[in-house]
C-alpha cells in the first residue's frame, strides 16, 4: 500500500475554503509539511451531475503530483488506461510530464448510496517559481467558474496564462511530433509573453486569497511584473 497523505495533512478552523459549480466543487487549501500545496476536493456528484458528464482535458505538469481518494470512486486516466483510486489505497504519485486527466467515477460505478467523492491533491515542493501551488489553484477553479457557471467565453490565451503559471499544460494530440515541447512552448509564448503584453495576468485579486504570494510570482516576468500591484483590489 503507498503511504498516506491524510495521516500528514494538517488541518484548521481558518483554511481557505473555494466553492464553485454551483456548490458542486469544494476546495480547502490545508498544510501539509512535505509538499509545495495541498488541498482537499469535495466533489458532489447530484449537484454536480451537469458538469461532471465530460472529463476534463489530458494535461501534464513539470512536477510531480499526488492524489489520494479518501471517498468515493475517483477515476486518473494516464497512459491510456483508466486507474480507479478508492479510500485506503493511499496517495497516488504521477511523475512530471506523464499525461493525465481526473475525474469522479458516475453515480453507477460508486458504491450504493454514495454521492460524494473526495480526494487531497497535493504536489511535490521544486524551486520553480511557477509551479502547481494554492495560488494557481484557486484562479484556474474560479475560471471555470465563470466559464460553466457565468457563462463567460473560454478564452484560449487566458487558458494558456494560467496554465503556464502553474507549471501545467495541455496535452496535444499524440500526432504531433514533440507534442509536449510545443505545448509548453505555447504556454510560454502565448501565455506568458504575448498575454502579458495583451493584458492578461495568470492569477487576478478577485480570485485569489494569497495576493501577495501571486505578486511575487509575477514579479518573476518581465511581461507580468506590472501586474504586481499588492494595493490591486479589482
Amino acid at each position: 500500500m503507498a503511504p498516506s497523505d491524510a495521516d500528514q495533512m494538517v488541518y484548521s478552523d481558518s483554511d481557505i475554503r473555494v466553492h464553485v459549480l454551483k456548490n458542486a466543487v469544494t476546495g480547502r487549501l490545508v498544510h501539509h509539511p512535505d509538499r509545495s500545496f495541498a488541498i482537499e476536493v469535495t466533489l458532489d456528484l447530484v449537484k454536480g451531475a451537469d458538469f461532471f458528464c465530460h472529463k476534463p482535458p489530458m494535461h501534464f505538469h513539470v512536477q510531480e503530483e499526488y492524489i489520494e481518494c479518501t471517498q468515493g470512486h475517483l477515476g486518473v486516466e494516464i497512459d491510456g488506461k483508466e486507474v480507479v483510486l478508492t479510500a485506503g489505497d493511499g496517495a497516488y504519485s504521477i511523475k512530471p510530464y506523464k499525461d493525465h486527466r481526473s475525474y469522479p467515477l458516475s453515480l453507477d460505478r460508486q458504491e450504493k448510496g454514495n454521492t460524494v467523492v473526495k480526494f487531497l491533491l497535493s504536489g511535490e515542493k521544486t524551486d520553480s517559481v511557477f509551479e502547481l501551488n494554492p495560488v494557481f489553484f484557486e484562479n484556474w477553479y474560479r475560471y471555470q467558474d465563470d466559464v460553466v457557471v457565468n457563462g463567460a467565453k473560454i478564452d484560449l490565451i487566458q487558458l494558456f496564462s494560467t496554465f503556464d503559471a502553474g507549471g501545467t499544460y495541455i496535452s496535444l494530440p499524440w500526432w504531433i511530433p514533440f507534442g509536449q515541447t510545443v505545448s509548453r512552448t505555447m504556454g510560454l509564448v502565448v501565455g506568458r509573453w504575448l498575454g502579458g503584453l495583451l493584458g492578461y495576468q495568470p492569477f487576478y485579486r478577485k480570485w485569489t486569497s494569497d495576493w501577495p504570494l501571486a505578486c511575487q510570482k509575477m514579479e518573476s516576468s518581465f511581461f507580468q511584473r506590472r501586474f504586481a500591484d499588492r494595493s490591486k483590489m479589482d
